[in-house]
């Protein structure tokens, strides 16, 4: 008998061990990347490596990347498919002018491939942090992932161009797996619009009053799902539920208008408590096992307010929508009722960006005076945070919340550091994060105006500015908003307004002196000074310690005896230092993988060498 050669012994047992797909567990997320729902990934989190798996319906090549920009240019790709029956997985990477070169350092590691007569897929893994200057790293942040396939491989003509067979789309690979609860025969109710006609301009806010439906008990929502109007993904930006004053009654009801309009009903303004979420990009929003969102009872939402962002920045006419929310409800009740607090920079015109700036701060101060106060009165053990949604419009670029605890900075609460406006959802936390009195917290948010040659304003619109974060938690309290306005009136110093008429009667108010400003409003005064880059970085440190203005809101328009009054910003580190990533280059464990491996079959080769041939 033929004597075994001991590589081929322990490789060959490696290879069988590696023939099978890996089980389906390896991939709690998935997602469908295009359109037509040919191209699927599914992926996993394994340690400190991302586990991927493709499946695509073509018999070609399959590409897969991540890039800051969500294009070609300076992109982490790889490419793979099976050809004559031959598997290949090649790492490679785009420079600036989006020319694709083959990666000396191979970190994705193919698992596992397999077509068939319709479709290949792929499994494949690779390091979070690989220390490969070509490699993009995975972290929290927003990812903005490419792809594209081919009819054909990559080996049979050269670089075969994907043609339209491409795209991109923004996820977050690395957030937290979550139970699923089936939803298949709970009840539920639709909050939706009728026949909404969509104004043929930029920015529309859509307000439509509804009732919870009646339930003689209390009862828990489970789950949160957006109902968007097929082919106005695009159109519908974000959905906000608001709980109104118990006091109405069903006059209010079936009765949509414009938000923030002067003609829009009265019964409207009682609607200040945010009790949901969701923004473009986003999915359903499923609570832990251990919360819901409460109604039922007399302390609970009766009449809500949906507020539906429309943009039109094409102003196409004719549009009529019928989106909004389905709310999946159970009888059986979880242990605590789910809040929500808004927390960030209250939307006004103190909120204002210098043009032609490629990076601006702005921090909204959930103070410590109104945590103290809030807190202290309803829940001194705390309240525990477990997602937050980060929001800010087309200039912001990134976003973090910054904790404090008597002083001390703790671990971000969540952050986005590669902020999409047309990706926005709820972040789970890995882990809940308690907020007691004592502590602050800061919304922080980064934007770029070097596009824009006039001021951008604190508002509404898509293309004004916003800095919020929406931080669900449990249990409830009587806390809505803990926001901050900073003063204006230093601002316009800056830039050397010196006096305002008054008393004001106007919105916005009007400059006195000096002369070149007389008679503008302070909106145009800012838009008439000469920002320059340096100036702009010397208002933007101006405005980071400018005492702010404290926003400390309860239901049904209360608020907290701190509200209106003035606060100075705590002395805080800035910028603030990220934690230094530990990478490891996948690579370079295969490396000490083979190396251990070459080492077993040495010994192994000697010791069956001593004792002579196999027969």
């Amino acid at each position: 008998m033929r004597r075994l050669r001991p590589w081929a012994l322990v490789l060959g047992g490696l290879l069988c061990a590696a023939a099978g797909p890996p089980p389906a567990r390896s991939y709690p997320h998935s997602a469908v990347l295009d359109g037509a729902a040919a191209y699927r990934l599914r992926w996993g989190r394994r340690g400190s490596a991302l586990a991927f798996r493709l499946e695509v319906r073509t018999r070609g090549y399959v590409g897969f990347g991540l890039s800051a920009s969500g294009g070609m240019a300076s992109a982490d790709i790889v490419v793979g498919g099976v050809e004559r029956g031959q598997p290949y997985l090649q790492d490679y990477f785009t420079d600036e002018n989006r020319v694709l070169k083959k990666d000396p350092q191979q970190d994705y590691h193919l698992e596992y491939a397999m077509e068939n007569s319709t479709h290949t897929i792929l499994a494949f893994s690779r390091e979070l942090h690989t220390c490969d200057t070509n490699d993009k790293s995975i972290t929290e942040s927003t990812v903005r992932v490419i792809w594209a396939y081919h009819h054909k491989d990559m080996g049979e003509a050269g670089q075969n161009y994907h043609g339209s067979n491409r795209g991109t789309k923004s996820l977050r690979l690395l957030n937290p797996e979550k139970e699923e609860v089936l939803s298949a025969s709970l009840p539920y109710f639709d909050l939706t619009n009728k026949d909404v006609p969509v104004p043929d301009k930029d920015t529309t806010y859509w307000c439509q009053m509804f009732k919870i439906p009646v339930q003689h008990e209390k009862h828990h929502v489970t789950k949160v799902e957006p109902l968007i109007q097929k082919g106005h993904e695009n159109l519908v930006h974000h959905i906000l539920l608001y709980q109104c004053s118990s006091n109405l009654n069903d006059s209010v009801l079936d009765y949509g208008h414009e938000c923030y309009h002067p003609n829009m009903p009265d019964s409207f303004l009682t609607c200040e408590t945010v009790i949901f979420a969701w923004a473009i990009g986003g999915e359903g929003f499923t609570y832990p096992p251990h919360v819901g969102l409460s109604i039922g009872t007399a302390a609970d939402p009766q009449f809500v307010l949906m507020e539906v962002h429309y943009d039109n920045p094409s102003y196409t006419e004719g549009l009529i929508d019928n989106s909004g929310l389905r709310l999946i409800y159970t009888p059986v009740l979880r242990k605590y009722d789910a809040g929500v607090i808004e927390a960030g920079l209250w939307v006004s015109l103190f909120h204002n960006i210098p043009p032609g700036m490629p990076e601006f701060v702005s921090e909204g101060h959930c103070t410590l005076e109104c945590l103290e106060e809030a807190l202290g009165a309803e829940r001194p053990a705390g309240i525990h945070v477990f997602a937050v949604l980060l929001h800010a419009h087309l200039a912001g670029r990134a976003i973090r919340m910054r904790h404090f605890h008597n002083g001390e900075e703790q671990k971000l609460l969540a952050y986005d550091d590669e902020f999409d406006f047309n990706f926005q959802e709820f972040q789970y936390l890995k882990e809940e994060r308690t907020i007691l009195p004592g502590d602050n917290l800061i919304t922080e948010c980064h934007y770029s105006t070097v596009d824009r040659v006039r001021m951008t304003w604190g508002g509404l619109s898509t293309r004004n500015e916003m800095c919020l974060s929406y931080l669900l938690y449990y249990p409830r309290i009587n806390l809505t908003r803990c926001a901050s306005i900073p003063d204006i009136m230093e601002q316009l110093q800056f830039i050397g307004v010196k006096e305002i008429y008054r008393p004001v009667r106007t919105w916005p108010f009007i400059i006195k002196s000096p002369k070149q400003y007389k008679n503008l409003s302070f909106m145009d005064a800012m838009n008439k000074f000469k920002w320059s880059r340096s100036e702009g970085v010397s208002y933007n440190e101006l405005v980071l310690k400018l005492p702010v203005n404290v926003r400390c809101s309860k239901t049904d328009n209360a608020e907290w005896s701190i509200q209106g009054m003035t606060a100075l910003p705590p002395e805080i580190e800035r910028p603030y230092k990220t934690q230094p990533v530990i990478c490891s280059s996948s690579s370079c464990l295969r490396c000490s993988l083979f190396l251990t491996l070459l080492f077993v079959i040495h010994v192994t080769a000697s010791t069956i060498g001593n004792i002579g041939p196999f027969v």
